[in-house]
């Protein structure tokens, strides 16, 4: 007897397997389009020599000079970059320069030591060379030497760096001349405990004595990005901002700073936990700012402050022009903020509040619009579609269409907590989930790390047009739409990795991030090569209906009684996929009892071509799941049915 099995669209991760019967429990690079599951698209690296960027990448942004020319400015713990016809560009703000150093090089080496006392710099740290000059014993020129480094040694009064090749000349000893620019700091990679001095509680240890534990979280390095005009606006976390200029001469050329072709930040606060520019009326916003300009020590997590329209460094409020602050009451920080149609919705750890342009004399009208409902990260939240979603703090899933409301999520507690199987986020690291939409398929995708990573390794995607969830091991730590670009970009990180862009002599110290064009193809393509995006899908457990007991043939009426009372026959399965690209496997896993999972046995994989009519098997079980897979290059699938020869086979 052939039945059909139908599933509900989207992952059930909150019931057991048995209780979720014609649902699917668990996959790997699927979604869902039209009800009907699919292997996800493919990704291929950007950039044409297949470049990577040093650190991790914790922001994204993109938009178009006034000529036309399209960018995406990408923040890494290490530095910001562009993206520019298929080429990186490194637009890192230097810090204070470190003039009178001297140099020595030795003959078929290529290091090269930098004399300076009290330099402060560590091992790590990047740097360019200005004004070098060499002398007669070395074969280097200034040119060749005046690139991007990272500092490999130090020591007290000197450090080392690792040039292109090798000199060969007799070299130099403390000779020549140079000047040390350092990259400006971002942060570290992963988000940890702060350890050291003064980062304890007051008279806990003695004076001086360095703190082996700590209550401070250090934030990942991270920046907020946007655009005034053709004008970028960066923002490291907690840190200054930078502009940079697409329309200036030679640009690419051209490092962001705090003044850049006319467009200064140089009156803007030196601590603020993320800016944006209000799109409508072109205010730069401030967030969790110094209520002191320039006083680092009085940076407020809750204070808000906003320039002059149209004005980026103009912020002293006065009866002309539209300046202005104000302080949030409901949280203990501003955790991060979207613009929205007419509106920014900042969210702090547990209050949301709506921000609108009003005009003179009070500029901004600020509501409270939700409590209880927190963000759980700066970058964990996304507007699409004229609604904003986000990923709470206090557990959960929220949107905000002029309401705020909770989504019902049927992965909730596999995402925020750690029993069974379940992979709950690392609430240590909440600074680093990403939140990006994909309007391509409709869908908002947070980036996470599970419990015990100190990385993202983990997604979790809602699918709005279709009110469905899933999950999957998709690690990306940013992520940016499509629009200006025809497909989604993205970043991956491997902390292992070496990077190879821009800085020369360097090592896997902070690792590498890896620029992919998504919905591309089927495969992961990158300068390694070509490999399979391994998908699966899995449903929960069907148990057999006995609809031809002898009750039912006397009555003439079909018989529902006994759901998982009957062991069940199952001599073949009739596969109907509605996109089948290469082969497909299925399995079928058979059990006797829900709980029973150590004697689950499959059945399978049975390979699957687009010309496959049916598979005969011989199995016996009281209740069966299915799982749809692919393990090959080239291969996509979208199942449509699948239709199962099983009949009653006695009891037990």
């Amino acid at each position: 007897m052939l039945q059909k099995l139908n599933f509900k669209p989207g992952f059930n991760k909150q019931d057991t397997e048995s209780g979720a019967e014609g649902q699917w429990t668990d996959g790997d690079f699927v979604r869902f389009r039209y009800g009907l599951p699919e292997k996800i698209g493919g990704w291929n690296q950007l950039s044409i020599s297949g470049e990577t960027l040093p650190g991790a990448a914790r922001a994204q942004h993109t938009w178009t000079s006034l000529a036309g020319e399209r960018y995406a400015a990408i923040g890494t713990s290490q530095g910001l970059f562009l993206y520019y016809g298929e080429q990186f560009f490194d637009i890192t703000p230097l810090d204070t320069a470190i003039t009178g150093c001297t140099i020595s090089t030795v003959n078929g080496s290529s290091t090269v030591t930098i004399h300076k006392g009290s330099h402060g710099l560590l091992a790590g740290r990047y740097i360019t060379l200005s004004g070098v000059t060499v002398t007669g014993a070395s074969d280097y020129t200034p040119t060749e030497l005046q690139v991007a480094y990272e500092i490999l040694t130090v020591a007290t009064d000197s450090f080392t760096i690792q040039a292109a090749r090798n000199e060969g000349g007799s070299g130099m000893t403390a000779a020549g001349a140079a000047t040390v620019n350092p990259y400006v700091l971002v942060g570290p990679t992963t988000q940890t405990v702060g350890y050291g001095w003064g980062t304890s509680t007051w008279n806990v240890e003695t004076w001086g004595t360095e703190r082996t534990t700590s209550s401070v979280v250090l934030d990942p390095g991270s920046w907020s990005l946007d655009n005034f005009g053709q004008v970028l606006i960066a923002t490291i976390t907690n840190g200054k901002t930078f502009t940079w200029d697409a329309g200036a001469t030679s640009a690419r050329t051209i490092r962001a700073s705090t003044s850049t072709s006319g467009f200064s930040t140089s009156n803007n606060p030196t601590a603020s936990r993320l800016t944006q520019v209000s799109d409508r009326d072109r205010h730069l916003f401030h967030f969790g700012t110094e209520t002191t300009i320039g006083d680092t020590s009085t940076q407020d997590p809750m204070f808000i402050r906003f320039s002059n329209q149209e004005d980026l460094n103009t912020y002293a409020p006065t009866s002309t022009n539209t300046a202005g602050t104000f302080r949030l009451d409901k949280g203990n920080e501003i955790m991060g903020a979207v613009s929205g149609k007419d509106y920014t919705l900042v969210l702090t750890d547990t209050s949301a509040y709506v921000i609108q342009f009003v005009g003179p004399p009070f500029t901004f009208s600020v509501r409270q619009v939700g409590t209880n409902c927190g963000l759980i990260g700066q970058n964990a939240l996304s507007y699409s579609n004229g609604i904003v979603f986000w990923m709470s703090g206090e557990g959960g899933f929220f949107m905000f269409d002029g309401t705020v409301k909770s989504i019902p999520c049927l992965v909730e507690d596999f995402v925020f907590t750690t029993t069974g199987d379940n992979l709950g986020i690392n609430q240590s690291s909440n600074q680093l989930v990403y939140a990006e939409h994909n309007t391509l398929y409709n869908e908002i995708n947070w980036f996470y790390p599970e419990f015990g990573s100190q990385q993202i390794n983990r997604c979790v995607v809602y699918n709005y047009a279709e009110n469905v969830w899933t999950t999957s091991s998709l690690a990306r730590t940013s992520y940016i739409d499509q629009g200006l670009f025809e497909l989604p970009y993205a970043t991956e990180y491997n902390s292992t990795a070496l990077p190879n862009f821009p800085i020369q002599g360097i090592t896997n110290f902070y690792g590498a991030s890896t620029y992919y064009a998504h919905e591309t193809g089927t495969d992961q393509v990158n300068s390694s090569g070509t490999t399979s995006i391994d998908a699966f899908i899995q449903s929960g457990d069907y148990d057999i209906t006995n609809r031809s007991s002898g009750l039912g043939m006397q009555t003439g009426v079909a018989d529902f009684r006994g759901d998982g009372e009957f062991i069940m026959s199952v001599k073949r399965f009739i596969p109907d996929f509605q996109l089948l690209e290469g082969n497909s496997k299925i399995t079928l896993i058979l059990n006797d009892y829900p709980n029973n999972t150590s004697a689950s046995s499959p059945l399978g994989p049975f390979t699957v071509t687009s010309t496959t009519d049916k598979v005969d098997t011989r199995a016996r079980a009281r209740l069966v799941a299915l799982k749809i897979e692919n393990d090959a290059v080239g291969e996509t699938w979208r199942y449509g049915t699948l239709r199962l020869d099983a009949q009653p086979d006695g009891r037990r």
